[in-house]
């Protein structure tokens, strides 16, 4: 969910695009979130074998999902799973389930500041920081 929430966040700067993974043993789950005016396409790819595909191109994958989304909505969203995630595992449950890695609160904390800065989003925003 880090890296979700992280290059969720990473669009708002510089960043025309961010890339990361889910480790689906023995496959590969590539996300690669892309920046289009004031929306992000999503397009995840498939790759069979996690222990050689972070050394091949995005077109050596297999698209399982492709999708554009408003920038304010998309962040919403991630910041929504986020706290849906938070409050069901709480933080010693999240870490007692991914045992390697904290709850992120702090990259949490990122998007969300970054979403209110610079997104106009007519959604509620009652869902408190972690």
């Amino acid at each position: 969910m880090a890296d979700l929430v992280a290059g969720t966040g990473e669009l708002y700067g510089q960043q025309p695009s961010a890339r990361f993974f889910f480790d689906a043993e023995p496959q590969e789950l590539r996300w690669v979130l892309r920046t289009t005016d004031d929306a992000i396409n999503v397009t995840v790819y498939k790759f069979p074998d996690v222990a050689v595909s972070p050394d091949l191109p995005d077109s050596h994958g297999t698209v399982i999902w492709q999708s554009t989304y408003p920038r304010p909505a998309f962040a919403h969203a991630v910041l929504k799973a986020a706290h849906t995630v938070l409050t069901e595992h709480g933080e010693a449950g999240y870490r007692a389930k991914w045992v390697m890695h904290p709850y992120p609160s702090g990259l949490v904390q990122d998007l969300r500041r970054l979403h209110m800065r610079d997104d106009v989003c007519d959604l509620p925003h009652d869902l408190p920081c972690p």
